[in-house]
């Protein structure tokens, strides 16, 4: 992540001395609380969604999942970098193009 964003995410925690209620417990909550919001704006129906209160919400998941980072001391970049390298062994293309079926599904 960009250390500037970074470190405004942080300052805007600090400077309203929010950090004392982010446990890891409440952020977590927080992310599920935020993603069932993103979630909510596909609730119904399959018309044309509005983006902005998809990028609104998804804003919200990000910026709870940094916090959440942050309280446990975890580089976002290296934990993404180290999942996807995960994924591209669980996934291989070549096995998976083009198929939805889950990694246990397709060996």
């Amino acid at each position: 992540m960009d250390k500037a964003l970074y470190d405004r995410i942080i300052k805007f925690r600090d400077d309203r001395d929010w950090k004392q209620f982010h446990t890891g417990e409440n952020l977590a909550k927080s992310i599920c609380i935020e993603a069932a919001e993103l979630l909510e704006v596909f609730q119904w129906d399959h018309k044309e969604k509005s983006v902005d209160k998809v990028k609104e919400e998804l804003a919200d998941v990000l910026l709870y999942s940094t916090l959440l980072a942050d309280i446990y001391h975890l580089d976002l970049d290296e934990i993404m970098l180290q999942k996807l390298e995960a994924n591209e062994k669980k996934y291989p293309a070549d096995k998976v193009k083009g198929s939805s079926k889950k990694y246990n599904e397709y060996k």
